[in-house]
């Protein structure tokens, strides 16, 4: 039996060698090279945290001490040592989540993969323990150096660094990326770190090559002390971090397991808060995903293990219409800059960084920050892109709300991964958009129905310049272009059956964005029962157009259909629009539950969601031609 196969609970880690640790190391890189290659998920970052997360299995007693994982995408390891290693199905429906899951484990904790929240959930937990005379656990927070480029990191190191009894360990996984190569002063510092002299001569102070010292690695460090320059005089780029009133121990080696269990245990000992940083190399082992740049393999599909290419060719994606367009408006337009939140490349901005490397504002994961800055660069005469997942947007709603919308600036924000992603899980659907962008005075929001849309409405959102504008689109591979047949006003009808014209239909379906080709699908089949059927996408959903009210006013059923939470969405709106008419228009509303979604495939959550053509042509048919009931 392999080593890995013989740990079904993380205190089997206590009976291994130094050696066998080694050899369960190498192991959990091949199983997770295979498995991952198979699935799709987060492999660079997994393949850089084995022997730190062995380490902190090896130090602390979980379920009793509660590990805090910051982002919860690197929890693939913790997964396999804590009796999860059927990865068959990964973030599939039935199958392991990607990220830290209370269904699945009491060894996991914090499921929201949003960055940044570890170290705020971390003293939550320690002082809540405190309070309870809860003293025989420690709390420990794992956050990358990304992560901890976010706000609410430093609003909690600052509150944390006041308590000076408080248990809590803090571990900064250091690989100099988050999606991408971290930015900014912390990043510099962080960088300071690594390169000292001092730290490399320790580091290279193996267990293996210094007999001098009883437990090499860290011992080195403690041995350090002892001389008349101590660790702290000999690397001083610490003190960041000692000024905050921190014990800081490192740099780390975090492929020691050794020196990190040593390290570790100092920490857990100390009895306040304490700052490791280890320094750890995205992708380890994986030579496929060391020598890729550009962090392709931070989170991959199915790929060729032995080769590192994708098994499935996608087309293009809503993204590359993004990218494409944007850099033309870069040329067309010197006011014209991108912001991005640590995601450049996913977000489609590299051609654009390409292009235009001074007008690419990389401000970390600190989306709030970004949002606030955009509204000074649209003071100063610029007009700011900000490129984030929709789900993000949650994070800079105040900003939106207060710098942007209250102050009349013309910032873009361009929500790539709206509606359903399906196989991240709850925190990554980006199904919030409309219901927060809907209380925003003045805010216009269009969605685009295909890739040719999102060309023509990137360009038409950065000619408005009084106010914030948003667009927002799916994950994934573009449809079929769907051609206007008219227009009315703002309106393009994309679909018209048994009408001469666009007035009085049995049936008017509003399409909302990427939701067309349902409502085209649902019209085709109602016209197939003999109703007269007309589809309009509204292109700007928010505010609801004049024009959209009018037609809605002669339709015998208006149904409104869009890849988001029904409650407060677009749906909600048209139906708000109305009713200040004083017309008595029902609006029915084709979208999501008002849940949080397990993770599964787009496809599988929509249908669950009765977003399909055939349910919703069922739906209306059930409406519009109800079946007698027996008494």
């Amino acid at each position: 039996m392999s080593l890995l196969a013989s740990i079904t609970t993380p205190t089997d880690l206590d009976a291994l060698s130094w050696a066998e640790l080694d050899e369960l190391a190498a192991e959990i890189r091949t199983f997770l090279v295979k498995s991952v290659s198979a699935t799709g998920g987060h492999l660079g970052p997994n393949l850089g945290v084995v022997e730190l997360t062995m380490a902190l299995h090896l130090v602390f007693d979980s379920p009793r001490d509660s590990i805090v994982f910051d982002t919860g995408h690197i929890s693939y390891v913790h997964k396999l040592l804590t009796g999860r290693q059927d990865f068959g199905r990964l973030r599939s429906a039935g199958g392991l989540s990607g990220y830290p899951s209370r269904e699945e484990s009491e060894h996991d904790i914090v499921e929201n993969s949003h960055a940044s929240t570890s170290l705020a959930w971390a003293e939550g937990i320690a002082k809540g323990r405190r309070l309870r005379g809860e003293t025989d656990a420690c709390t420990v927070a794992v956050i990358g150096d990304g992560a901890l480029t976010g706000g609410m990191a430093w609003e909690a190191l600052n509150d944390i660094a006041a308590d000076k009894d408080l248990p809590l360990v803090i571990v900064v996984n250091d690989n100099e990326r988050s999606y991408a190569p971290t930015t900014g002063g912390l990043a510099e510092h962080l960088a300071v770190l690594r390169a000292t002299r001092s730290y490399e001569q320790v580091m290279s102070w193996g267990r293996r090559t210094v007999e001098s010292v009883p437990v090499v690695g860290p011992r080195a460090f403690e041995a350090l002390h002892g001389m008349k320059k101590g660790l702290k005089d000999i690397i001083a780029p610490q003190v960041l971090f000692e000024d905050l009133g921190l014990k800081y121990l490192g740099p780390i080696d975090g492929h020691d397991v050794d020196a990190l269990a040593t390290v570790l245990r100092r920490a857990r000992d100390f009895g306040g808060p304490v700052i490791v940083h280890a320094i750890t190399q995205k992708g380890r082992g994986y030579q496929h995903a060391l020598d890729n740049a550009d962090d392709a393999f931070h989170a991959v599909g199915v790929i060729n293990p032995e080769t590192g290419l994708p098994l499935e060719i996608a087309g293009r994606s809503w993204t590359e219409n993004f990218s494409d367009t944007l850099v033309e408006l870069g040329e067309e337009r010197q006011d014209v800059v991108a912001i991005t939140a640590a995601m450049l490349i996913p977000v489609g901005l590299r051609e654009f960084a390409e292009a235009h490397p001074d007008r690419v504002l990389d401000v970390g994961i600190a989306e709030q920050h970004a949002t606030t800055m955009a509204a000074g660069l649209s003071f100063a005469g610029m007009h700011p892109v900000v490129a984030i997942y929709a789900t993000f947007l949650n994070r800079a709603f105040d900003q939106m709300l207060m710098d942007c919308a209250l102050h009349g600036q013309g910032v873009t924000f361009v929500l790539d991964r709206a509606g359903v992603t399906g196989s991240d899980g709850a925190s990554h659907n980006g199904m919030w958009d409309f219901a927060l962008a809907s209380v925003v005075p003045g805010i216009r929001v269009a969605a685009p129905r295909d890739g040719v849309r999102v060309g023509e409405l990137l360009r038409e959102a950065v000619a408005i310049e009084d106010g914030p504008t948003v667009l927002r689109f799916p994950k994934g591979t573009e449809p079929e272009p769907i051609p206007a047949l008219d227009r009315i006003g703002g309106l393009d009808v994309v679909a018209r059956h048994g009408l001469d014209d666009v007035a009085d239909p049995d049936v008017l379906l509003v399409a909302v964005g990427a939701m067309a080709p349902v409502a085209t699908g649902a019209a085709s089949l109602l016209a197939d029962q003999g109703l007269r059927v007309l589809v309009v996408d509204p292109r700007w959903v928010l505010p609801v157009s004049e024009d959209l009210v009018a037609l809605a006013r002669t339709a015998g059923y208006v149904g409104v259909v869009e890849d988001h939470v029904a409650a407060n969405g677009i749906g909600s709106a048209v139906a708000a629009a109305l009713a200040e008419t004083g017309e008595p228009v029902t609006v029915h509303r084709f979208g999501l539950p008002k849940t949080f979604f397990t993770h599964d495939s787009r496809n599988r959550i929509l249908a669950d969601a009765g977003l399909t053509a055939p349910a919703v042509a069922d739906a209306v048919l059930a409406s519009v031609r109800p079946t007698d009931t027996p008494a």
